[in-house]
């Protein structure tokens, strides 16, 4: 594993806490679509031999995966990574959306938007209604974070700075409520908001957020929040990924 130099690169302790981690991971039975999805990013971003691709696709139904628009969504970005595009799932997510949203749901929509940007595809009309219904409801870290990684993905791909001040002012609020130690409440939502503050160009604030995550591996090489769990393993593999390559 030799990732290329950056100006914030982990030290070799913390290359062998991730190799760990990967080692974990193969001894692991990996079944669920969210998992393998976590799984397949994880491999993409640190630039290994990624087996996980193909059990992933095997998975797909048709056009979908569990007929899930969350599901679906996330094996799509996870295969984009890899760059394998399904046009043919793009669409049966499109299929999927109503009226400027996926079922008037915060997560459906975020992951959707997130998806499509990771396969190209532009959806300013779901961004807005992410924007225009943010609210006290939606105002938690985990939450926050994926609406910041769906607008930043879209803003990425458009060059629409439409939502730039809203992207800023979120990442600001979701840094106000990380921990003293550097982590929000738990490994998941931390690795979220990492990944979030990240897109949203706040790296050079997240190197105690790093620490704090790597300090939280488990003996077995794992993470999790009470036991090893494969999915916070495959996600904390991925945001560190993201970290070293930015």
């Amino acid at each position: 594993m030799k990732p290329e130099k950056h100006r914030k690169m982990l030290s070799n302790l913390e290359l062998d806490i991730v190799k760990n981690g990967f080692s974990w991971l193969s001894s692991r039975q990996i079944e669920p679509v969210k998992e393998l999805a976590s799984t397949v990013t994880a491999h993409a971003l640190w630039g290994l031999k990624n087996p996980y691709v193909t059990r992933l696709i095997l998975k797909k139904e048709c056009d979908s995966w569990d007929s899930s628009i969350r599901d679906t969504a996330r094996a799509c970005s996870a295969l984009s990574t890899e760059g394998i595009v399904f046009r043919a799932s793009e669409k049966w997510l499109l299929s999927r959306k109503k009226g400027s949203s996926w079922n008037e749901d915060v997560y459906d929509t975020a992951y959707s938007l997130g998806a499509l940007a990771d396969m190209e595809f532009p959806d300013i009309e779901g961004c807005n209604w992410l924007y225009e219904n943010y609210g006290p409801a939606w105002e938690q870290a985990g939450t926050t974070s994926l609406i910041i990684s769906a607008l930043k993905k879209q803003e990425k791909l458009t060059g629409n700075r439409d939502f730039e001040k809203f992207i800023r002012e979120r990442a600001e609020w979701v840094l106000s409520k990380r921990g003293q130690d550097g982590g929000w409440e738990h490994i998941s939502t931390s690795n979220l908001a990492i990944q979030a503050l990240i897109l949203a160009g706040f790296k050079k604030e997240l190197e105690i957020s790093i620490h704090w995550l790597l300090g939280k591996v488990r003996e077995s090489g794992a993470w999790g929040n009470k036991e090893d769990d494969i999915n916070a393993t495959a996600l904390t593999l991925s945001t560190l990924g993201m970290y070293e390559k930015t």
